[in-house]
């Protein structure tokens, strides 16, 4: 009986030590799992409270990287940009700079040119990034893509150099004139030749001077303030009465025709002055004894109306190299002729400027040795005046088949 009782009294206590050591167990393989490793501080890393928050509506690509390089948090724009690939940094300079401010805490800046993905065209995108340490662990990158701000600094240093080229050529001339009219004081025929030159030249520097202001004017004026219905056939009578001598001097015929009465919605003076360019330039780049017709018609478009208005010439046509290039502030086709007929380069760049302005588009259609037909689309009256002060489409939607007019042009 007492061998029973001992040998009981062995099981319970075995089979209390097996339960002890079974909880202990137990208790540490929990302790164990939530014990954080190295693999999980690496992946799992917290950003500091109220980081994310302001990484969400930061302007910059951000991309935050932990101690081994890897990417922790990194921004929608940072991916667009090609920054992170694969959960990695995949700029090395930038991964760099990275490395060496988490080592000595430093901030550092750089300015970088990053190839463009997608492009195929060796074009370069300009960066300017900026690391700086976050908490004990973390690195952040701020990447500001300059590439639009360079090119609109680049547009102006070219716009500044072509203008004080373009003024320095009439002036100079004058200048020269003007001694050349001192100096042939006692010969008549001589001052009247040189005096001649001297009214072309001033003529050429006005006409500079004026579209350089009409160019500024129509940048900086917001045409939809004093906007209006304007009758397209006003403003056609008003372009061919514009350039009613010259043509007359060239024996070029100028015909109006297409669909009357229609309306536009615009500013009335800055869309005078841009068909009145167009007209221009068709009879300054016309030959002798040709035509030049300006037609008008109603196309429909997606969210309303469109008014198109086509100038068809017989002249000289345009390069297709050039076509892109033609509507650029001082570029010329051809240099020599821009010169003698006067021409500043700033005539088409004014169109595009205003219609684009207003809600519309110009287009051109042009072959060598036959013509060109430049065709201007602004939203109607009667269902474009939303759709102009909006800017909610360019006429894009149209395709872009030349609009010869045949019932002005046969």
């Amino acid at each position: 009986m007492d061998v029973n009782a001992a040998v009981a009294a062995v099981a319970a206590i075995a089979g209390l030590l097996t339960g002890v050591i079974a909880m202990l167990a137990f208790r540490w393989s929990e302790r164990d799992q939530a014990r954080p490793t190295r693999t999980s501080l690496h992946t799992d890393a917290v950003l500091p409270p109220g980081v994310d928050t302001v990484l969400s509506v930061l302007r910059s690509s951000a991309v935050v990287l932990d101690e081994s390089d890897s990417v922790v948090k990194a921004s929608s724009a940072a991916y667009a940009l090609g920054l992170v690939r694969g959960g990695k940094l995949a700029v090395e300079p930038m991964l760099q700079m990275a490395r060496d401010t988490r080592r000595d805490g430093e901030i550092r800046q750089v300015e970088l040119d990053l190839p463009r993905r997608g492009t195929g065209r060796g074009e370069a995108l300009a960066v300017s990034a900026r690391v700086a340490p976050l908490g004990s662990r973390l690195v952040l990158l701020l990447v500001e893509d300059l590439t639009e701000a360079r090119r609109i600094e680049a547009v102006r240093r070219d716009f500044v150099a072509n203008v004080s080229h373009e003024l320095k050529t009439p002036v100079g001339a004058l200048s020269l004139l003007s001694e050349a009219v001192m100096d042939a004081a006692d010969d008549p025929e001589a001052v009247t030749r040189f005096a001649g030159r001297m009214q072309i030249e001033a003529t050429r520097l006005t006409n500079l001077v004026q579209e350089l202001i009409d160019l500024s004017r129509v940048q900086n004026d917001d045409p939809l303030e004093d906007a209006e219905p304007v009758r397209v056939d006003e403003l056609v009578a008003e372009a061919i009465d514009r350039s009613r001598h010259t043509a007359t001097t060239k024996n070029i015929t100028m015909a109006a025709g297409g669909t009357t009465d229609l309306r536009v919605w615009g500013h009335r003076g800055q869309l005078a002055a841009a068909l009145g360019n167009l007209v221009e330039n068709a009879v300054n780049y016309s030959p002798a004894h040709t035509r030049v017709g300006i037609a008008a018609r109603r196309v429909t478009a997606p969210g309303g109306d469109l008014i198109e208005i086509a100038v068809t010439d017989q002249g000289i046509g345009i390069p297709d190299k050039d076509k892109e290039r033609i509507f650029e502030r001082f570029y010329r086709v051809d240099p020599a002729r821009s010169r003698a007929t006067g021409g500043t380069g700033l005539g088409l760049a004014i169109v595009k400027h205003v219609a684009a302005s207003h809600g519309g588009e110009v287009t051109v259609w042009s072959t060598e040795g036959q013509g060109s037909t430049f065709t201007l689309r602004l939203p109607e009256a009667a269902a474009g005046r939303d759709r102009a002060r909006d800017r909610r489409t360019t006429g894009s939607e149209i395709a872009n088949e030349p609009f010869t007019a045949p019932e002005v042009l046969p």
